[in-house]
């Protein structure tokens, strides 16, 4: 069993409350739009597996560390996480047959600020893009994302606000 903690479009800006959080969690995946390498190196002493992806804000030493997609396997749970890719319905181009091809189970994204959560019939796959945690943009909540994965099992999907008061 595996505590899953995912966040994206930080921009540059950390919130201790991430580390509240993600504290119990065994990996942390970032969804791009990091922003600054310290973000990710702020989660690596934080939980024993950080996975990122570059964003089309980031440069430097995001862009040299961070591809743009990653695929990998937690438990038996088969997972793409990228920046740009998409929902059930609107994917990326070539997203869908990338996902077929590669047998996705799990699809992890950012970019667009817009927490969704949405399981994919067609392709018999969950797309969680868990919206905007960093202060820049036009969303007015910032969320993440936590996700247990036991087996081929994904379950209690928790989504956190981070409002003022919290």
């Amino acid at each position: 069993m595996k505590k899953i903690g995912i966040i994206s479009d930080t921009h540059g800006y950390w919130d201790d409350r991430y580390a509240i959080h993600f504290a119990d969690c065994d990996e942390v995946w970032i969804a791009g739009d990091i922003g600054d390498y310290g973000i990710v190196e702020r989660f690596q002493e934080i939980v024993p597996v950080v996975r990122a992806v570059s964003g089309n804000i980031d440069h430097g030493m995001v862009r040299r560390k961070c591809r743009e997609l990653e695929i990998f396997d937690v438990e038996d749970v088969k997972v793409l996480l990228t920046h740009i890719g998409g929902y059930p319905g609107k994917w990326a181009k070539g997203m869908k047959k990338m996902l077929q091809e590669e047998g996705i189970n799990l699809m992890i994204d950012g970019h667009s600020h817009i927490l969704k959560v949405i399981y994919d019939k067609e392709l018999d796959l969950l797309h969680i893009n868990p919206g905007a945690a960093g202060q820049a943009g036009w969303h007015k909540v910032r969320t993440l994302v936590r996700l247990t994965i036991e087996g081929n099992d994904m379950k209690d999907c928790e989504i956190i606000e981070l409002s003022k008061g919290n």
